[in-house]
């Protein structure tokens, strides 16, 4: 089996295993939701390491690996510790898109950061009164995190990995709700785990994956491939005449091009570069 074709094995496990486990949130199924939720981001870096990814998008996906194993134990403790990984993941995340040239366009940086940040305070005045006094500060600064990643996810530019960002930040927005005793929405777990499934998807293979191999050869344009290798000839005995002596001072296609615009009587125009 190709790396290409376990690439895409690996994908559609993500798929089945995804489905299941969302069936396993509407039906309330703890055992079942326990079982497969370690399970599927791995499935995400291993698409990622055989279609040769980014080292860093494989730690954020690793890192939020170790974000769900932790937050599938009680108490404030483990909850820190999971946050802590996923905060990681988004460190690795603004990283890489910075690295990729998300915020090299600073008016239209600038007017996304404007944007997530007016998200992220109204996001923050609205859970900020009901969340625990212990976790108000570490949960302001990794949302923080998080939305300066779903910025530079849309910067970025592609509309998949902007999507996926917003879904990070929807998915973790919602559970802050439930943190701080909000009404929540029907089937809350089902539509949690939606927006996050889906987000690790997009940022993963939005801007540095999908069906094809990440590291691609760089193209070849007809010109390089078909171009005579041998140097141009001038009129007048190889650059001895007036037509060659000319191409020469001016050098480059410029001579070539007065060598063709200007050639003597009885020279035939050449077939080429």
């Amino acid at each position: 089996m190709t790396r290409e074709r376990a690439a895409r094995a690996a994908t559609a496990a993500f798929a089945v295993v995804a489905a299941a486990h969302l069936a396993a949130q509407l039906a309330g199924s703890a055992t079942a939701g326990h079982l497969t939720k370690p399970v599927l981001v791995p499935l995400l870096a291993a698409c990622a390491v055989l279609r040769g990814g980014p080292r860093l998008l494989v730690a954020a996906l690793l890192c939020g690996w170790a974000g769900d194993v932790l937050l599938q134990f009680d108490g404030d403790a483990s909850f820190l510790l999971g946050m802590g990984a996923f905060a990681a993941g988004h460190v690795c995340y603004l990283t890489l898109f910075t690295a990729g040239g998300a915020f090299a366009d600073r008016r239209r940086a600038a007017r996304t950061a404007a944007g997530y940040a007016v998200v992220w305070l109204a996001a923050l005045v609205v859970v900020w009164p009901g969340l625990p006094s212990g976790l108000r500060v570490p949960v302001a600064a990794y949302s923080l995190l998080l939305t300066a990643m779903a910025a530079g996810a849309a910067a970025l530019g592609p509309r998949a990995t902007a999507v996926g960002g917003a879904l990070f930040l929807l998915s973790d927005t919602l559970l802050a709700t439930r943190l701080a005793d909000l009404p929540q929405l029907p089937a809350a777990d089902f539509w949690i785990m939606l927006g996050y499934l889906a987000a690790q998807f997009l940022l993963s293979t939005g801007r540095y994956g999908g069906t094809t191999p990440f590291e691609q050869p760089p193209r070849t344009t007809s010109y390089a491939r078909h171009r005579d290798p041998r140097p141009p000839r001038h009129p007048g005995g190889g650059g001895a005449g007036p037509g060659g002596a000319a191409a020469h001072r001016r050098g480059g296609a410029r001579g070539a091009g007065l060598y063709l615009r200007q050639r003597p009587v009885g020279v035939p125009r050449r077939v080429g570069p």
